[in-house]
């Protein structure tokens, strides 16, 4: 899962930044409103977190620029202004949650969870032949056993099995598991790839990640 922040403030964005990377979250961070809105706009995100006060575009200018191009993307809205009149103001303007600061990261991190499975209504289980993924939990087992699976190949994993079935390409896994300054001509794609191959595919039946050539790969149980 991906998600921008949008905040001026250095030291919040950084904590915000390293508890989410810490929960497995590609993670990018902009400082003013401008970028914000162009990065929010242009780029696939899962999660936005928007701070109302920013230089050079205020924030509610923000959240109506992106929500007029992603309709259905999560916005937390993260301020210090708390008045009843802001809140309701930023929830008509279409921001989708709204928290006020100062917050407690456990809060900011349940609010982004609940956010995530309202946006895409499914519940916390994913599940693809003898593969299950619990979401809440943090857990993944095969045929009832166990995985133990480091952060980012947890993230590679709930996006395949987001995508279950459907083809995806290195970009659109850059794109979610991988936050902006990721190198793209690295081969970290498919060295996780192939760890995720090791651990969810050895010794069981059938494969489920298979390598579409020359366009990335598809998580399935139908046959290749």
């Amino acid at each position: 899962m991906r998600v921008l922040i949008i905040e001026d403030e250095e030291k919040v964005a950084e904590f915000i930044r390293k508890g989410l990377q810490q929960e497995g979250y590609a993670v990018d961070v902009v400082r003013d409103g401008e970028e914000g809105a162009y990065q929010g706009e242009n780029f696939d995100y899962d999660a936005v977190i928007l701070d109302l006060m920013l230089p050079k575009l205020p924030g509610l200018e923000v959240l109506k620029k992106i929500r007029a191009r992603h309709l259905n993307l999560p916005i937390l809205i993260l301020t210090a202004k708390g008045s009843v009149e802001d809140k309701v103001t930023g929830l008509d303007r279409g921001a989708s949650d709204y928290l006020v600061k100062p917050f407690a990261f456990a809060e900011l991190s349940a609010r982004i969870r609940a956010l995530l499975r309202r946006g895409a209504q499914e519940s916390t289980i994913l599940r693809l032949a003898d593969l299950e993924m619990n979401t809440a939990t943090r857990t993944a087992t095969r045929a009832g056993r166990k995985i133990d699976l480091k952060l980012k190949e947890f993230s590679l994993l709930e996006f395949l099995l987001r995508n279950a079935r459907r083809t995806v390409t290195r970009t659109m896994i850059i794109e979610h598991v991988w936050d902006i300054h990721f190198d793209s001509v690295s081969n970290v794609v498919d060295v996780h790839i192939n760890s995720l191959r090791n651990k969810i595919d050895r010794g069981f039946t059938p494969v489920l990640i298979h390598t579409v050539r020359g366009v990335g790969y598809v998580l399935t149980d139908e046959p290749s």
